[in-house]
Parts: C-alpha cells; structure tokens; sequence
C-alpha cells in the first residue's frame, strides 16, 4: 500500500473524518428526545430488520471500494447493486405470482445477477470505462429491465420460505438478524481472512506496488464486481421478506442508503477508508435515522434531501480529512 495510507492521520484529520459520526450522533440525540417510543427494544428490532438489505448491499460495495480504491470517481464504486437487488426481487417475485417454483426462480435471479456483475467487470477492466460511469449506466438499464420484468407493478410474494425469512424468530429476535449477519460476516472473512482479500486490499492500497508484486490487478477488480453483484442477488431476498413483495422504485431510496452507509461507515475506520464492518455499522446508523424521521412525521421527501445532503456532508468530510494527513 502507499506510504499515505499507512502513516497515522493527523489529529486534525481524525477530527474531520469524526465530523460525520458527529453530526449523526447529535441528529440520533435529538430524534430520541422528540420521536415517541424510539428508544425502546422494539424500535432496536425494527431498526435491525429495515437495515438488512443496506448492510448487504453496502458489503458488496465495500468489496469494490476496497479493490479499486477510495476515490469516489476514479476508483472502485459500484453503484448498480441496488438495481440488481431490486432486478432479482422483481424475478422472484414475478415467477412466483405464475406459480413458478422458487427453486428456479432463484437460479434465473442468480444468473441475472451474475450477468450485471460479468457486465459492468467487461467494461471496467477491458474497455476502460470508469467504474462510477459504468454502474450507474447499468443502474438505469437494469431498472429499465426490471419494469419490464415486472411491468412497473407491486408484485406480492407469500412463498412459506419468504414468509418464514420475515416472521420466523430465534429466541425472540427475527431469523433474518443472524442470516444477514452470516452473510456479512462471511464476506468480511473473504475480505480480512483471506489470501484473496488481502490479495484485493493490496490492488484498492496501490495498484502499481500489486502489479510490480505480480497479482493480476484486473482479474481481482473483474472479481470484486461479481461479488458486488451477488450481494445484490442475497439482498433481493431480504427486500422480498421486508416489504412481502417487489415494489417497484425501491432501488432510488436503497441507493441512497448504501452509498451513505458505506462512505459514513469510513468515519469508524482508524484511517478513515472504507471498511466491510464500518458500513455495516453505518448501515444501522443510516435505518435508525430513517425510522426516527419517521416516528417524528417528518415528510418523505424532506428525509430524502436530508439523506442526500448527509451524503455531501459525509464525503466532502472524507476528502478533507484524506488531504489532511
């Protein structure tokens, strides 16, 4: 890795890259003292199960991040997962409601998300195009493909196996807590315990030093896409379990979530980069914020700005605190 990601940040460096943490402590303090009930274990619950398809998705992007690097334009960003959860979702959801069996209808989410990863790793590490371009391109063809699949329709699912995904409890808590945490904690494995993940840590740290080591830098970011992908394919069972079906246009609200999960998740990070369990983490923050909006009647749309705006706030902080150390 360079020698800028391995000194120690600055202690002005550590207080911006904090900022965001910061700012969402405060924002969690004053949501608890105005929404009725939020602090209370049934909210915790609800909060954990609403986040889980975030903590999915954002792992996978946290895989590329780490592979291609932390420069949101020029590095690794993927930005058409949500489109693929949403894709696959809206498979399922659409062979079930014609009787069709889950069996298969997981295989044909499978390849399609198998498709979307093959894609945007072809474009990026053969053709060239940048990361950032080419996830949101397919974002928008695979939303396009998705209302085509679905014709644009809420589509609802209740298969015994989603219904057990999303009512079925182990010792009070909802099964679908430790399934996703298997999930992540699977992914964080291959990432930190791993030849591979080291292997990619060292292609997102300084792609020049990986190649003069001899790792075929292409083929790990080519890998890192796939994966991404299929984090969008285990998410699309979370989002079916989470809202009883496939409704169309939640990919616009899960991109937002993911992106500012991940790069808030930065903020736990020593160092202030992109890590799997700091955009879990984040994940959670991200859903206790939505809830507690919620719980205080705030408008949809204005929770949408707020998101939007966080995410300027978390990233221009990232930047900042980078070029500080």
């Amino acid at each position: 890795m360079s020698d800028a990601r391995i000194a120690p940040p600055s202690f002005g460096a550590r207080a911006l890259g904090s900022a965001p943490l910061i700012l969402f402590a405060a924002m969690l303090v004053y949501i608890g003292l105005n929404a009725p009930n939020f602090l209370s274990l049934f909210t915790l619950e609800l909060i954990l199960v609403q986040s889980l398809p975030v903590v999915i998705v954002c792992s996978g992007l946290s895989l590329v991040v780490m592979t291609g690097g932390d420069d949101v334009v020029s590095g690794g960003i993927d930005l058409s997962i949500p489109a693929t959860a949403v894709l696959c979702a809206g498979i399922v959801a659409q062979w079930l409601s014609g009787d069709g069996g889950l069996g298969l209808a997981t295989v044909m989410a499978l390849l399609a998300a198998l498709a979307v990863g093959l894609v945007n790793a072809a474009l990026v590490t053969r053709i060239g195009v940048t990361p950032l371009l080419t996830t949101l391109s397919m974002f928008v063809a695979v939303v396009g493909i998705n209302n085509v699949v679905t014709q644009s329709r809420r589509i609802g699912v209740d298969h015994p196996a989603i219904l057990w995904l999303r009512d079925a409890d182990v010792l009070g808590w909802p099964v679908s807590i430790p399934i996703a945490l298997l999930v992540a904690l699977a992914l964080y494995h291959l990432a930190h315990r791993t030849r591979l993940g080291l292997h990619m840590q060292a292609t997102g740290g300084s792609r020049d030093a990986a190649e003069i080591s001899g790792l075929d830098t292409r083929k790990l970011q080519a890998l890192s896409f796939v994966l991404a992908a299929l984090a969008g394919f285990a998410a699309s069972f979370f989002l079916l379990a989470r809202g009883s079906g496939s409704s169309p246009g939640t990919e616009d609200n899960l991109l937002l979530e993911m992106v500012l999960a991940t790069f808030l998740g930065a903020a736990f990070s020593p160092r202030r980069v992109v890590t799997l369990w700091g955009a879990v983490l984040g994940a959670i923050l991200v859903a206790a914020i939505s809830i507690g909006f919620k719980s205080m009647g705030v408008d949809v749309f204005w929770t949408g700005l707020i998101k939007g705006s966080l995410i300027l706030i978390v990233v221009a902080f990232g930047s900042v605190a980078q070029r500080g150390r």
